[in-house]
């Protein structure tokens, strides 16, 4: 156990965490020579050039004549994925902070930082990208210096593409970060990080062990779920799973078992002997937390079921997506499903096409509220559907979230506009170093699901980095907005909105549809109400035959008589005719500016 080291490296997204694990994987002789980002297997990470999932795999250096056994984990680097970091660095004990030399210190760099120091892990600050032009490694290093409180010596100057400083990263691996404690003696306890579903062998558990050590062919249990199992194999991860007969405390492996159910599986269970059990289940990660909730449904009704399985399925590899089942009278049955950010159900929906054929309409995205009913009761919302009548309530209490911008001072003017725009709140605002400025502010979570992130990008031409953490319910003056169709409610174009937007948006959506929805024998009104009241409305105007076209002369009685024919006929249609929202124009709305 002296000889094994569990870490894993954390930034800022796109200071190179990938290209600098491949470089690591390469001295190591790990892998040879070969494509970039060699952890990033999935086609969505390659095309975007993020990672999206941390990937584990084991590493055997040489130092000083022995041989040490280590375990990396490649983290993702944007905020919606940062329950995959805390997942990690739970199964880890110490981590390489990357800062990238061109940017410095950045939003995401220090709050996953500060989620490492709180699991007492052991930090080797690393400067990446040192063999750019535009590198700044001297002010970089001031910006380490002020955030760790450690010597300028400590800090390795690194490139993951030329492979500089890359031998010196595995020295200070082995010399700093502590090898795992646990008592091999005792019984087994081992904590599953992550799960992956193989079509041919069920579903594949990674842990790590924390006490004693496990066979081929040992009977376990999963302590949380209840269900046993025979360990059919175990083995490590290496660029392929790689079978062992045993293995021991410390280590970080995988499990084999022919568990065909996605329910039996959860991310944070512990893993024990049937025959020696332990006593108490180690305390897994913290439940997470969604941010952003929207309905998914099947474009076909038949397919309920399998998105139900797809999105089982999904779960497995992303622990952080939740679902319930919903049913909505525009689109039928689908799910509820609670995101970390509107990036993370982007690549939720690109994974049900591209992994499981899915084709699915994803709803207005929305978080949740907290209703103060007249009663004393507290109810909270979803979803602007499940909403008491408006007499009901007493007051509504929305998300607030403290965020962290991390900006030059060319755009600090435009961002604060952006901000205040957005309701927010400036909490403080202060120097980090050189030019760079943090600004503090308290946000209402609503506002910012949309696109307030690529807005941020625009205006600050790509410089200014975002990070964010749950800050409590506030009170606000918040109103459910419904859109109807011919008097009859689309209850999944509702939305809550703050009263102060409110008719400014309900214009939009009604322009928006009016240019969306297909002509029909007769007139559409499409109108947004606030409760009983009528905020805006528009008319797609219908189609008409010209039934007058076979008189020729004669009375216009006979023209009047045609038309009030025609006119008698398109009321009953009306009465009886139901106005279909086609998907293109559910996707359209969302895209609203």
């Amino acid at each position: 156990m002296n000889h094994i080291r569990n870490f894993c490296i954390i930034a800022h997204i796109d200071h190179g965490k990938s290209t600098l694990a491949d470089r690591l994987l390469e001295f190591t002789k790990t892998i040879s020579v070969t494509e970039n980002q060699i952890l990033d297997d999935m086609d969505l990470e390659r095309e975007r050039g993020i990672t999206i999932k941390s990937h584990a795999i084991q590493m055997e250096y040489q130092y000083h004549g022995e041989t040490y056994i280590l375990n990396l984990i490649d983290t993702p680097g944007h905020v919606d994925f940062s329950y995959e970091v805390s997942r990690s660095i739970a199964s880890c004990e110490g981590a390489l902070l990357l800062v990238d030399a061109t940017q410095g210190v950045q939003a995401q760099t220090i709050s996953n930082l500060y989620m490492a120091i709180e699991h007492d892990l052991n930090i080797i600050p690393v400067i990446n990208k040192c063999d750019m032009i535009n590198a700044m490694p001297e002010e970089v290093e001031d910006e380490i210096v002020d955030l760790l409180g450690c010597n300028r010596e400590e800090i390795i100057r690194a490139s993951g593409k030329t492979g500089q400083g890359v031998e010196d990263i595995l020295n200070a691996v082995v010399e700093h970060i502590p090898h795992p404690k646990g008592d091999e003696k005792a019984p087994l306890q081992a904590l599953i990080f992550d799960s992956v579903f193989n079509p041919f062998r069920g579903i594949i558990a990674y842990f790590k062990i924390v006490n004693g050590e496990i066979h081929s062919g040992q009977e376990v249990k999963f302590v949380n779920t209840g269900g046993t199992y025979i360990a059919d194999e175990i083995g490590v991860l290496k660029m392929e799973l790689s079978p062992r007969q045993k293995l021991s405390c410390g280590n970080v492996g995988y499990i084999v078992s022919g568990i065909k159910k996605a329910t039996e599986v959860k991310v944070g269970d512990t893993i024990t002997s049937v025959a020696t059990p332990c006593t108490t289940a180690i305390a897994g990660f913290e439940e997470v937390k969604p941010m952003v909730f929207a309905g998914i449904y099947p474009i076909e009704p038949e397919d309920f079921e399998n998105l139900r399985a797809s999105l089982e399925k999904l779960q497995l590899n992303d622990a952080s997506l939740s679902f319930t089942a919903e049913s909505s009278t525009a689109l039928g049955f689908g799910f509820r499903c609670g995101f970390l950010g509107l990036l993370h159900m982007e690549i939720v929906q690109e994974r049900l096409d591209r992994e499981f054929n899915m084709d699915v309409i994803t709803t207005v995205p929305n978080v949740s509220y907290k209703i103060h009913t007249k009663k004393g009761e507290i109810i909270e919302v979803h979803n602007p559907s499940g909403m008491p009548e408006p007499i009901e309530i007493d007051y509504i209490e929305e998300p607030i979230i403290r965020s962290s911008i991390i900006t030059s001072t060319d755009f600090i003017g435009p961002i604060m506009t952006l901000c205040l725009s957005k309701r927010g709140n400036l909490i403080k605002q202060e120097f980090v170093a050189g030019n760079r400025v943090e600004l503090i502010f308290d946000l209402p979570l609503g506002e910012i699901v949309i696109d307030f992130y690529d807005k941020l990008k625009s205006i600050s031409k790509g410089y200014a980095s975002f990070d964010y953490h749950t800050n409590g319910f506030q009170r606000s003056n918040l109103i459910k907005l419904d859109i109807l169709l011919n008097g009859k409610q689309v209850d999944a174009l509702s939305v809550l909105t703050h009263a102060d937007n409110a008719v400014t948006f309900g214009r939009q959506m009604c322009e928006k549809l009016k240019n969306l929805l297909p002509r029909q024998q007769y007139d559409i009104a499409i109108q947004a109400a606030i409760g009983t009241k009528i905020i805006t409305r528009e008319t797609v105007k219908q189609v008409r035959k010209d039934v007058t076209a076979k008189c020729y002369g004669g009375d216009i009685t006979r023209k009047r008589k045609l038309l009030e024919k025609q006119k008698k006929g398109k009321k009953r249609m009306k009465q009886i005719g139901n106005v279909q929202v086609p998907q293109k124009a559910f996707l359209e709305v969302l895209k609203l500016d």
